[in-house]
């Protein structure tokens, strides 16, 4: 009589293809491991812990891998792969030879070139045809070496209305420099006849990374231990005219950069500071995108009541209260944008023609008379809700 004999035990598929894929992702994560690179630490250890406690070790391993990927994509400069010129020594343009290098001089820890000896060059070449390429030139020039001093992430971004020194992403760069092509064409139909951009001047925009090195830059154009109001951005007239602000997301730099290509298109008047600020900020209102106010109406008519006097309203004209460091500032950025508005409201044609030959000496109460028929401290003590005295008129600059 036969035995009877034990069933055949049948593998556990499962099991076993578990256990494949187990040892398959630990032979993978080795391999991972060992290419990762020197700045991978411990190496050995996280390999024998693939191995000893797989689950465990695989976890901890694809932690670390991940934490180094993000450090290196933090340190990688955001123009890695987007070729670069080298900063030139010399610069050259219609035939005549700049040597920027020589005319370079330290501004506030960073260099730049002097540009009164820019001008002289530029204008012995030729006619404007030719002498706004030549300057272009220099200040392409210049913020190549720039870029060098402020560090490795920086990069110059290029296109045909702008000149973009950032730290940015190649995307978010190219937008910029398109939205400043965009925002020019806007501003010079808001301003029309009072708006130019030179031919061939290209718009230099500098996008700091955080705003302890923009302040420091900022403060190199301000008198030593003076004090300057907060800002997100500022058009800097001197020189080379080029605008500065922080980095942050593009909705945000919008109104800027709207605001301060008002100045530049502007810069050619030579504008009282109240006028030039009001335009920029009405302007900047109907190009752009801007965040609510802080304030109602209301609340802004309060302030202004209590804050104006006779003597801070001549600060007013003369430009020192846009510099305040309280109230005075925003007050100030304010009662120029009501100006504006409503001395533009009648006809613009003639609010032109009284920005076209307003004097800075006068805060352009002589061209305002001219041209509008009106007295600017009269008007601004009217929408105060406050009696004309002829303590609210500009007072002349002095010599």
């Amino acid at each position: 009589m036969r035995s009877a004999r034990s069933p055949r035990r049948i593998p556990d598929v499962g099991a076993l293809a578990v256990l494949v894929a187990l040892i398959a992702a630990n032979i993978w994560q080795t391999l991972r491991i060992r290419k990762a690179g020197d700045d991978f630490d411990h190496k050995g250890m996280f390999i024998a812990l693939v191995w000893i406690a797989p689950g465990v070790g695989l976890f901890m391993s694809a932690l670390h891998l991940r934490a180094l990927t993000l450090a290196r994509r933090a340190a990688e400069p955001a123009n890695a792969g987007v070729p670069q010129a080298t900063a030139p020594d010399e610069v050259a343009s219609g035939g005549a030879v700049f040597p920027l290098s020589a005319h370079l001089q330290a501004f506030n820890g960073v260099p730049m070139p002097d540009w009164s000896a820019v001008d002289a060059w530029a204008g012995a070449i030729g006619g404007p045809d030719h002498r706004a390429p030549a300057i272009d030139a220099v200040r392409r020039g210049w913020l190549l070496h720039l870029r060098d001093a402020l560090g490795p992430h920086f990069w110059l971004q290029e296109s045909p209305h702008a000149l973009i020194l950032s730290a940015l992403e190649p995307a978010v760069a190219d937008a910029t420099a398109r939205y400043v092509a965009t925002a020019r064409g806007r501003v010079q139909r808001v301003l029309g006849t009072l708006a130019r951009y030179p031919e061939g001047e290209r718009s230099v925009v500098i996008v700091f990374e955080d705003s302890a090195d923009y302040y420091h830059y900022v403060s190199g154009y301000y008198p030593e231990d003076g004090e300057f109001a907060f800002s997100g951005g500022m058009f800097i007239d001197a020189g080379c005219p080029h605008f500065v602000t922080v980095r942050a997301d593009l909705a945000q730099v919008e109104p800027v950069i709207a605001h301060e290509l008002t100045h530049a298109a502007l810069a050619h008047l030579r504008l009282p500071l109240w006028l030039d600020e009001g335009l920029a900020v009405n302007t900047e209102r109907r190009v752009a995108s801007v965040a609510p106010p802080m304030h109602t109406p209301r609340e802004m008519h309060e302030k202004h009541q209590a804050f104006w006097g006779d003597e801070e309203i001549q600060q007013f004209w003369d430009g020192a209260s846009f510099q305040r460091t309280d109230d005075g500032n925003l007050l100030s950025y304010d009662l120029a944008r009501i100006l504006v508005e409503q001395l533009s409201r009648a006809s613009w044609d003639q609010f032109q023609q009284f920005a076209a030959h307003a004097d800075r000496v006068d805060a352009g109460d002589g061209s305002a008379r001219e041209h509008l028929g009106v007295d600017l401290g009269t008007v601004a003590s009217a929408l105060l809700d406050r009696p004309a005295s002829t303590a609210w008129t500009p007072q002349p600059l002095p010599g």
